[in-house]
């Protein structure tokens, strides 16, 4: 009897136990989505004169020109640097570049790209490192045609002209452009619930130098991130593909942002590419601040 008495009592405590574990994983639930819900409500709420806007996570990489559904005064700087191993020698890239929204769903943006290359001194081969270079002035411009709150999906148009400049030992020999890049884009994005994002952005990319044959690139851009709760933090998978003359190349960038601030943001990204022989590892870093952002106010 004291045997079944003892038995008995251990399946009351572990039944009492197994109960309270599940109320307090519901309520831990519970909280995550009253939080995400309540981020959502605040991020996407509107006043009377803006539409609607969904949020969705934005690329570190390959970046949009501005929030899909971007609403008037929205602004934003990004300052950006990486490097490349290319085997014979590194790459090293910055940009500074600064977007805004003139009106509700359309945004602009304007890019100074700079490259910069130094020579390994244990190089297998005497190949010729390229010329330093500002690469472009860049001016683009993104309008979100469709922006639906139900199906948590954005649909955008946009375009990128860049003037492309001469190699800096060349500047003050002639005209310091030497041709233009043309590329029109297409982004779709859809949010799965609260926290798993998907988008595309894909569209040609025409380099024409001046006296040349154009050069058509088709570029094919896939993005999957999942974003922490009540948060714009994120981690996430971008692949970055190219078709050129028939072959198709990819890069891996898994990447992560952290919000230091309300209005501050870093990005923090690998590239790891598929079958790029001339090239391998890269790391890339991406400092975002949104003067006048707000949430939870």
């Amino acid at each position: 009897m004291n045997i079944k008495r003892v038995l008995f009592a251990l399946s009351l405590i572990t039944l009492t136990l197994g109960v309270q574990a599940q109320v307090e994983t519901d309520s831990l639930k519970l909280e995550r989505n009253n939080l995400d819900s309540l981020f959502l409500l605040e991020f996407e709420e509107s006043d009377t004169n803006q539409k609607p806007k969904v949020l969705h996570a934005e690329p570190l990489y390959i970046d949009l020109i501005r929030d899909l559904g971007a609403r008037k005064g929205e602004k934003e700087w990004n300052l950006g640097m990486g490097m490349t191993d290319k085997r014979d020698y590194d790459e090293y890239e910055a940009l500074l570049e600064y977007e805004w929204a003139p009106i509700d769903r359309l945004g602009f943006e304007i890019e100074v790209p700079v490259t910069l290359y130094t020579v390994r001194s244990n190089s297998s081969n005497n190949q010729e490192r390229p010329s330093n270079r500002v690469e472009s002035l860049k001016l683009a411009t993104q309008w979100s045609f469709l922006v639906s709150e139900k199906a948590k999906t954005s649909l955008a148009l946009g375009y990128i002209h860049e003037f492309e400049f001469v190699d800096i030992n060349k500047i003050g020999q002639g005209s310091p452009f030497k041709g233009n890049i043309f590329n029109p884009f297409f982004v779709a994005a859809k949010r799965w619930g609260t926290n798993y994002h998907t988008l595309i952005y894909t569209g040609p990319r025409i380099e024409k130098e001046f006296s040349m044959n154009p050069k058509f690139t088709y570029e094919i851009h896939t993005n999957f991130h999942y974003m922490i709760t009540g948060t714009r933090n994120f981690i996430g998978l971008e692949i970055n593909k190219e078709i050129y003359k028939g072959k198709l190349e990819a890069v891996l960038r898994p990447q992560m942002r952290v919000g230091l601030a309300e209005n501050l943001m870093v990005g923090i990204v690998t590239g790891i590419p598929i079958n790029r022989e001339s090239e391998s590892l890269s790391s890339f870093i991406r400092i975002i601040y949104e003067p006048g952002f707000k949430t939870f106010h």
